[in-house]
């Protein structure tokens, strides 16, 4: 089986060697095993593990955040998942809703007409997204 060292680990994600230091300090990926040097030897698996945690990461997830869902993934069934998945999702939209109140000001301060071209360009895609998210929770509290 293949196993990657932190430069080697570094350069396929694209994550600076510290990152992946640090990361494995805290428990966000563990090394497989250790080289007979006494070397930190990855798996394939924790390229992938450091992908989900960049995405997350740029879905302004905390560390914390990022752990503990990384975490709940070994332990659930695929109901719990889903159940999971839309606890998530709930969560993100909690952030997005922190984050337009955060621009609620510099809306405000729009002229009408560039408020209404943002609202134009915005509120279908997101009412979509919103629609679809509404009905996989009413589908979800029917399992």
């Amino acid at each position: 089986m293949i196993m990657y060292r932190i430069g080697e680990l570094s350069k396929l994600a694209n994550i600076s060697p510290r990152t992946i230091d640090y990361y494995t300090s805290i428990g966000l990926i563990e090394p497989a095993e250790r080289s007979a040097k006494n070397y930190r030897l990855y798996a394939p698996e924790t390229l992938q593990r450091l992908e989900r945690i960049e995405l997350m990461k740029k879905d302004k997830y905390t560390l914390e955040e990022i752990k503990a869902t990384i975490k709940s993934w070994s332990k659930i069934s695929p109901e719990e998942h889903v159940s999971r998945k839309l606890t998530d999702l709930q969560l993100h939209i909690s952030q997005l809703e922190r984050e337009v109140k955060e621009l609620e000001p510099v809306i405000n301060k729009l002229k009408p007409r560039q408020a209404n071209h943002l609202y134009t360009r915005l509120m279908p895609q997101t009412a979509a997204c919103m629609e679809a998210v509404m009905l996989l929770i009413n589908k979800s509290s029917l399992m």
